[in-house]
């Protein structure tokens, strides 16, 4: 089967014609998002993969279709860029990975956490410089503090179990309770618990209506002086300009994150000779306690490995009728 894998980069095409070794499907590589202005460049194609940034809304959606395509492959768990009811009219199935690799993304919170409260990125531009001053870098242990996890599926489930390792105290909120997150012998939080005693905050919810902005002026106002915030899910679950505010007051500690509201315009491309002209998200890195890594939670051989032949096996499926396991459906 032809495919237009958009927002293709070098690291990935590897991983991409490995999986193909076993599928024997056509792929063509564009380096381009998927928008209006670019849907032409799957004329012909029965089939797109598409990644976190690119846009398959309801009129790229009706492109495709008028351009034979009839299946949106996504090579990510959040599908919040694809408007599903307007495929379902059309007749576009869409897949996408449900599971990857939990650990590569629970990991990098960990290790975001980590960088934040004993300020590596701080120590690490100094030594550089020679400057071997420890004035400012003070942390806190983590062992007994009190650690939110906002989203118990499997990647907030690994991140709490790697939690409770250094000692933490763990509370969940979920409106969906996990028996998983439950089994590792934390709770779910009481209503205002979170706001009065996390010490951190670790995103691993999904963005929908409901959670957009789930973290905003009201949220951190109730939140603990000095706490920490970590989001390594989607970037609409943090209203940055409220984020911003709390950092100014000291409300917020330090904040981590590895997604932006607005980063379609700036993730996964090389702008070190440009300016950015983003001045929300150039406010926010001006920050000494704040941490910003280009959306690589997921970037590990062993998720890029079953993410590439998740894919692949779905465009499989799909071209011989068969029945398709990481469909997602209306409702």
């Amino acid at each position: 089967m032809e495919v237009a894998i958009f927002s293709s980069t070098p690291y990935e095409r590897q991983y991409l014609e490995e999986a193909n070794k076993a599928e024997n499907h056509m792929l063509k590589y564009v380096d381009v998002s998927l928008d209006t202005s670019t849907v032409e460049l799957a004329a012909g194609h029965g089939a797109v993969c598409v990644f976190v940034n690119d846009k398959a809304d309801a009129e790229v959606l009706e492109a495709l279709h008028k351009g034979g395509t009839r299946l949106v492959a996504l090579r990510c768990t959040g599908f919040n860029n694809v408007d599903i009811e307007a495929a379902a009219r059309l007749g576009i199935k869409v897949v996408r990975v449900v599971n990857y690799s939990p650990n590569s993304v629970a990991e990098h919170a960990v290790a975001l956490l980590l960088a934040i409260n004993r300020k590596v990125h701080r120590a690490y531009n100094r030594t550089r410089d020679s400057n071997f001053s420890l004035d400012g870098l003070i942390g806190f242990d983590l062992c007994g503090k009190t650690v939110a996890v906002v989203g118990t599926g499997k990647i907030g489930c690994v991140f709490a179990r790697i939690m409770i390792g250094f000692g933490c105290r763990v509370i969940g909120y979920d409106p969906f309770p996990s028996p998983q997150f439950e089994a590792l012998g934390v709770r779910y939080a009481a209503p205002g618990e979170i706001g009065e005693k996390a010490d951190i905050i670790s995103l691993h919810c999904p963005l929908t209506p409901q959670t957009h902005h789930i973290i905003n002026s009201q949220t951190l106002q109730r939140a603990k002086p000095g706490a920490l915030l970590v989001n390594t899910s989607r970037g609409g679950l943090v209203d940055t300009e409220a984020v911003i505010e709390a950092l100014k007051s000291g409300r917020l500690g330090g904040l981590a994150i590895d997604v932006y509201e607005q980063e379609a315009s700036l993730f996964f491309r090389d702008l070190s000779s440009e300016i950015i002209t983003d001045d929300i998200f150039q406010r926010l890195v001006s920050f000494p306690n704040v941490i910003v890594t280009g959306h690589q939670a997921y970037l590990t051989r062993e998720a890029l490995t079953t993410i590439c032949e998740t894919t692949l096996r779905s465009v499989t499926a799909f071209e011989a009728n068969q029945p398709l396991e990481n469909e997602v459906k209306v409702g």
